[in-house]
């Protein structure tokens, strides 16, 4: 199963405040929605209750310490990741999309084969950040820029990164 990390961050490594994103990308939210449509998303409590409700044509679990923590029905909550890995693993998954948010990042940076960033020309203030990671265990795939215009306050780029096998 290929463990693919998707966010939208700041030169700061920012994802948000409050819960909330720091912008408004239209053409980050339809990349996001083209990549993840049909599969599943594995998330955070506070990242799902920040959809306001489930993503259409998505499955969504839920990582929460809270076992009482109920998910609209076709969806799934754990209460650890093993927990939701080893559900993946039993449906034959072959890709599994990470979407936030920033302590989901940190415990599947490790894990992860793939990630699909928006690399945002702004550094605002938040709460929640990316982790750290080392460029050169990662090997950029593609990069798409886009300026600043009507529809979107801030430049923006797409970046894919694949993990560098130890023989690269």
């Amino acid at each position: 199963m290929e463990i693919i990390l998707v966010a939208a961050i700041g030169k700061n490594r920012v994802l948000g405040k409050d819960n909330e994103l720091l912008w408004r990308l239209p053409a980050d939210f339809k990349r996001f929605k083209a990549i993840t449509s049909g599969n599943y998303l594995l998330m955070g409590r506070k990242t799902f209750e920040s959809l306001g409700k489930p993503l259409p044509n998505r499955t969504h679990l839920v990582i929460t310490r809270d076992p009482n923590y109920q998910v609209p029905e076709g969806h799934y909550q754990f209460t650890s990741f093993e927990k939701a890995f080893t559900f993946c693993k039993k449906l034959d998954l072959d890709k599994l999309f990470v979407i936030g948010g920033g302590e989901i990042y940190t415990q599947t940076l490790k894990m992860a084969d793939k990630m699909l960033l928006t690399e945002v020309e702004a550094s605002p203030e938040g709460d929640t950040f990316f982790p750290e990671f080392d460029k050169s265990n990662w090997k950029e795939t593609f990069r798409e820029f886009h300026p600043a215009d009507e529809k979107h306050a801030y430049a923006f780029s797409f970046v894919d990164y694949e993990k560098k096998s130890h023989n690269e």
